[in-house]
């Protein structure tokens, strides 16, 4: 869970069609084999990788979310056997990317999330009163949505979130091709922010940011945080490159507190960018990985151990026993 986004700090970048061709970059495809501890699920035709909790009786369960890498990571595969360990059910379930039939961000099913979270409830070591949504980037912005959406989730950890649901893109531009929005509703795009301005050569943040300050006219686009019935701990980087994940963090707990919503903590960074969350590297290890999209290596790393214990401490203290 803490690599929703590894190691791979790319592998979070949510990459419209111009901006991904001009960084020159696209994550490999990758569907990791679930551990021999695990079983593998299909969900809505899409794998996930199932590890449930050891032991007699009920279990809080996490439904686990990557970004915009898609499949099933290696990396966080890892992470959702670790949380397993801490006495957790959990569900790493891929939404998109797992072949590049499904390669573009762009209209993926909101019911993905749904079935993942009755699946869950029908598991018989799952306390369905005890469901945690965690995901990083595009998998903290459908958390959001989700969680909104589902008042059955009791507690939400977004890292490097949004506070909007935004354009749909691809890591290939494909001339034409309308992306309409990153999600649907029942085959219908949901409503989204549109991308603002962006000059290649320019850090992606910018066309983030643009996007937001013309936001007056999207006002149905901006997730409705207020919805989610539990408390929220979002995780940013204030030096974040790819998208502005504290403003928009900050944005989240200003409107829960205007619209008498949940208790949102925004645990923000100030030497770290878009790797702030994920497992930290061990000592020796290039740290220069983790400065893709913004932050010194030493900040992120040191974020990362910081906020990883920020998370398994809140999920502790609202979903076990």
């Amino acid at each position: 869970m803490r690599a929703l986004l590894p190691v791979l700090l790319p592998l979070c970048a949510a990459l419209v069609p111009v901006a991904a061709s001009a960084q020159g970059f696209a994550p490999p495809i990758t569907v990791a084999d679930v551990d021999a501890s695990g079983t593998r699920v299909t969900i809505n035709g899409l794998p996930g990788n199932w590890y449930p909790a050891s032991g007699e009786g009920e279990h809080p369960a996490i439904l686990m979310l990557g970004g915009s890498e898609g499949g099933l990571t290696q990396g966080s595969d890892r992470e959702a056997r670790a949380l397993r360990e801490r006495g957790y059910n959990v569900l790493y379930q891929s939404y998109y990317r797992t072949s590049q039939d499904n390669a573009d961000f762009s209209m993926v099913p909101l019911e993905t999330f749904d079935m993942a979270i009755d699946w869950l409830k029908a598991q018989p070591s799952v306390d369905p009163e005890r469901i945690g949504i965690v995901g990083g980037s595009k998998g903290a912005e459908a958390a959001l949505i989700t969680a909104a959406r589902r008042p059955e989730i009791k507690a939400v950890v977004a890292a490097m979130p949004s506070n909007a649901m935004w354009a749909g893109f691809s890591f290939t531009m494909k001339p034409g091709v309308d992306y309409k929005s990153s999600w649907s509703l029942g085959g219908e795009p949901v409503a989204f922010m549109p991308y603002g301005a962006y000059t290649p050569g320019e850090p992606m943040v910018t066309m983030y940011a643009n996007g937001l300050a013309a936001s007056a006219g999207h006002a149905d686009a901006l997730i409705p945080v207020e919805n989610i019935a539990g408390p929220v701990l979002l995780i940013c980087g204030e030096d974040d490159t790819l998208w502005p994940s504290c403003p928009m963090a900050r944005s989240l707990k200003a409107r829960a507190e205007a619209e008498d919503g949940p208790d949102v903590e925004v645990a923000a960074y100030e030497d770290a960018g878009h790797a702030v969350f994920g497992s930290p590297l061990p000592q020796g290890s290039d740290l220069s990985r983790l400065t893709y999209f913004g932050g010194t290596g030493e900040g992120n790393n040191a974020a990362r151990k910081d906020s990883m214990g920020k998370m398994e401490a809140f999920l502790d203290a609202v979903l076990s026993d």
